[in-house]
């Protein structure tokens, strides 16, 4: 009910709709139509009234709340249900859950607040309420399990995809999840899969965005590594706009791969790499290897030519750019 109501007060922004009018759009009495208005005054959006005009919004909330995304929403299945949480410790932990207990392909966990979220190789990963995307999505795809880490790569793909449509920013991606700023570090995407060994049941890409903070909601330490999609703008960002977006991207970009494979997905992915065409240290737990990293293989796995000509398959690593001399 409430999405209906954004719809028809956002159709109208320019001006006020008659309480009757919405009342006969909802199907519902003017009281249930005043009560509605009040949840949304609750969930911080500015909604004006006057005797005989009706209703006007005047400000939009920031939240991203289901029926705050799901007006932006132009996907089929990508993101139609959602689980929403205020506060949360892990959206990974509660996706995991949820596909364990059957939910269809396409359901997302969003959280306002993520408390105790998790990156790659056991890292934490702290959202800030209000200012951060911190979403997981349950996928179903018919892969084998060697075939799961290409999903990561497409969704650094529909995550830069989709802050170029709604902020105009063109991002960069660090092998291979990172997505980045001016070298600074915007987005993590962390993908887990629950599998026998010849057989994928679900896999969930639980993806961390960084959007509204400002310098000094990151920690002293991370300040020169971490930034935020309003700060590089200078501009509060939308958060339910961009969740949209980035889940549009993803839908077609995911039915593409599903169809005619990865190689399309893959030159999408090379042509925003910045540890691609370059010198590199990939830090394994074993070894640091230095060298020319030529490119990924079809299975995302990081290639890499050390100065004797060895090429590696770097699987998992901390990357860092090698300065130029």
């Amino acid at each position: 009910m409430r999405e209906k109501l954004l719809k028809i007060l956002l159709q109208h922004k320019d001006g006020f709709v008659s309480g009757e009018k919405i009342s006969l759009e909802l199907g519902c009495s003017r009281t249930a139509v005043w009560k509605h208005i009040e949840e949304l005054r609750k969930d911080g959006y500015e909604v004006d009234s006057a005797p005989r005009k009706g209703y006007r919004i005047i400000k939009k909330a920031n939240g991203i709340q289901s029926h705050e995304v799901n007006i932006h929403l132009e996907t089929e299945r990508i993101g139609r249900s959602i689980s929403y949480y205020d506060a949360i410790d892990s959206t990974q932990i509660i996706a995991h859950k949820l596909a364990q207990e059957g939910m269809e392909e396409g359901h997302i966990v969003i959280a306002n607040e993520q408390t105790s979220g998790r990156g790659r190789l056991g890292r934490s990963w702290y959202s800030k309420g209000g200012t951060s995307i911190s979403m997981s999505l349950i996928l179903r795809p018919k892969l084998s399990p060697q075939q799961t880490p290409q999903l990561t790569l497409l969704s650094a793909v529909a995550v830069i995809r989709g802050v170029k449509k709604i902020t105009g920013i063109d991002c960069e991606i660090k092998w291979p999840n990172d997505v980045l700023i001016n070298g600074k570090k915007i987005v993590g995407i962390l993908t887990e899969m629950q599998s026998d060994p010849d057989y994928v049941h679900s896999v969930i890409i639980g993806i961390g965005l960084n959007v509204n903070q400002q310098t000094t909601d990151f920690e002293p330490d991370i300040q020169r590594l971490a930034t935020s999609l309003s700060i590089e703008t200078g501009q509060q960002i939308e958060r339910s706009r961009l969740i949209a977006a980035i889940l549009g991207e993803f839908e077609w970009l995911y039915d593409e791969y599903l169809e005619n494979g990865f190689s399309m997905i893959r030159g999408l992915w090379e042509a925003h790499a910045v540890s691609v065409g370059t010198y590199i240290y990939a830090r394994t737990p074993k070894q640091v290897i230095y060298g020319y990293a030529q490119g990924i293989t079809d299975e995302g796995v990081l290639l890499v030519q050390d100065e004797q000509g060895t090429i590696h398959h770097i699987y998992s690593a901390d990357i860092e750019i090698a300065k130029q001399t």
